[in-house]
């Protein structure tokens, strides 16, 4: 099912742009708003699916008027924007 608005179960997803590229993961959802690392490695990886995420100087919140799709599987981003 397709929404467009993030909740906590969306931690460990891929953000992709609106051509299916990723480029971050999403480590923590605090109130209503994914924060997103460019960057994960493995211990961010785990820690987001395991709901350990936390955001740290290295993410960046994602408005929520950028996002096109939540899925399962990922965030997808608008295009142009």
């Amino acid at each position: 099912m397709e929404r467009k608005h993030v909740t906590d179960d969306d931690e460990g997803k891929a953000v992709v742009d609106a051509h299916g590229e990723k480029i971050g993961m999403v480590t923590e959802v605090r109130s209503g708003t994914a924060y997103v690392n460019a960057d994960p490695g493995i211990t961010d990886t785990i820690r987001s699916k395991l709901g350990w995420g936390d955001a740290d100087q290295d993410d960046y919140a994602l408005e929520e008027n950028r996002i096109h799709t939540v899925t399962d599987d990922e965030i997808r981003l608008k295009d142009g924007l």
